[in-house]
């Protein structure tokens, strides 16, 4: 993925650069690589500021808050804005299943500190909002977390 974007930035591109660095971010998180991955998302945000490409802005800041969930010792409260934020951004981009990414990771953050209601409250009505795609990974995900915390 490195050399791919080495090579698509050799040739003077930047559309769609922060949706790449995004998932070059994600396989950073699953090997481990948590600096090298919240650099690429840092990245990403800035050229999404610079070049007003904010179509994929809202799974950045989720996917930051979740590789420093992943931190030896995760600031809880930077994660709780870094979701609070990709909320914020998926609600007025009107981008549901972005927000509902994000819904499901603050809801499990909630749970995790002992706040099963307030998640529940969280993403029960944007799960209710979905009327297709339950086969999708992200509903079967937010379905399975409302399980729980029920």
């Amino acid at each position: 993925m490195q050399r791919g974007m080495a090579d698509y930035r050799a040739q003077g591109a930047a559309l769609t650069s922060p949706y790449m660095l995004g998932m070059l971010a994600e396989s950073y998180g699953a090997i481990g690589e948590l600096e090298h991955g919240l650099a690429a998302i840092a990245e990403a945000l800035d050229l999404a500021n610079t070049h007003d490409e904010r179509w994929w802005e809202a799974e950045l800041y989720r996917l930051q808050a979740e590789l420093r969930l992943q931190q030896d010792t995760p600031d809880v409260l930077q994660v709780a804005t870094d979701l609070q934020q990709a909320l914020k951004v998926a609600r007025e981009q009107e981008a549901k299943s972005l927000e509902l990414r994000a819904a499901t990771s603050l809801a499990r953050l909630l749970r995790q500190q002992g706040y099963a209601a307030e998640a529940h409250e969280l993403l029960a009505p944007l799960y209710g909002w979905f009327t297709e795609g339950f086969n999708t990974a992200d509903l079967k995900d937010a379905q399975a977390l409302l399980t729980e915390l029920t």
